[in-house]
């Protein structure tokens, strides 16, 4: 049994269809009905009821965490701890791996390519969240406690069940349309953006991989590339020509006050502003996988999502 915890976004829906795709049995598990295949069992649980999780883990070969709360700090530092201790000790009841998809908050700003050994030096409180959440699953491993993975992903795009990556949203869309884009921060600078399919992908082999297990993994992502890089790439494969507008802090911050997704984006502008780069180069010797390219990517969601929108 192979359970997902958080099921219903764009990586979660992504990570099922692949499971079921390779014939694994799989259970959903979220406070509201999710509904991918008629091959998927859903669980309703509150995964801040640790009696709920507990019950819906049960009898698991691997769990995978993959939960989105509301984009706020507040929420975060409410919620993530109390969602990570429940997981913990359901993962320890069960007997089950668990393999935790997490993002690269809690770096900060790093001079250079982001690593699996890049320390922790969170420039958000989302960072310091995350930073906290992470050493404690990891010091459950080290204490031979529990077999746990931490998966990580940079910013996604080819999210075609929502909107809520800034460069689907801001570029690709905008494109689609033949309007004009939106760039968040400097687009001179590099950015690393990882393919949902391949993100999904990526949770999926370390969930077949249990020697994988007891260690942190970069999910397969393209070189990273400068924001004007990117414009020029999809303004060329939409026809249309590379126009777009930038976005700064303070932009940012004035449209936080009427859109509460876009405030809690505004501790985050430091990602935008310097280098965003993610090496997943462990990952792809590893497993002898090579992420999707950018161009490809890009040239795929056009011929597929937007041409149907």
């Amino acid at each position: 049994m192979h359970t997902i915890l958080g099921a219903g976004g764009p990586v979660a829906n992504a990570l099922a269809l692949e499971l079921i795709k390779n014939n694994n049995q799989v259970r959903l598990v979220s406070r509201r009905p999710v509904s991918i295949s008629e091959k998927a069992a859903w669980v309703k649980a509150d995964l801040l009821n640790s009696k709920e999780v507990l019950a819906a883990t049960k009898g698991s070969a691997v769990i995978y965490l993959c939960a989105g709360l509301k984009y706020d700090k507040e929420v975060w530092k409410e919620q993530w701890p109390v969602i990570m201790e429940n997981v913990i000790n359901a993962t320890k009841e069960s007997g089950a791996r668990l393999i935790f998809f997490d993002n690269v908050y809690m770096y900060g700003r790093v001079l250079g390519p982001m690593t699996e050994e890049t320390p922790y030096n969170p420039s958000s409180v989302k960072g310091e969240v995350r930073a906290k959440i992470a050493t404690t699953l990891m010091d459950e491993v080290k204490a031979g406690n529990l077999n746990a993975t931490i998966a990580r992903a940079a910013d996604f795009y080819g999210a075609t069940d929502s909107m809520n990556s800034f460069f689907d949203m801001m570029v690709l869309d905008k494109y689609s349309k033949k309007q004009k884009a939106q760039w968040l921060g400097n687009p001179d600078t590099l950015h690393s953006f990882i393919y949902i399919p391949d993100a999904a992908k990526g949770v999926f082999l370390l969930g077949q991989r249990p020697e994988s297990g007891n260690q942190i993994w970069h999910l397969p992502t393209a070189p990273a590339m400068k924001g004007y890089d990117f414009i020029n790439l999809a303004a060329g494969i939409f026809s249309v020509k590379p126009s777009f507008m930038k976005v700064n802090n303070l932009m940012l911050r004035t449209l936080g006050l009427f859109n509460p997704v876009i405030k809690g984006t505004v501790e985050m502008y430091y990602q935008y502003e310097y280098d965003y780069n993610v090496d997943s180069s462990k990952f792809e010797k590893a497993f002898s996988v090579k992420p999707m390219s950018y161009c490809d990517g890009i040239r795929h969601l056009a011929n597929t999502f937007y041409k149907a929108k």
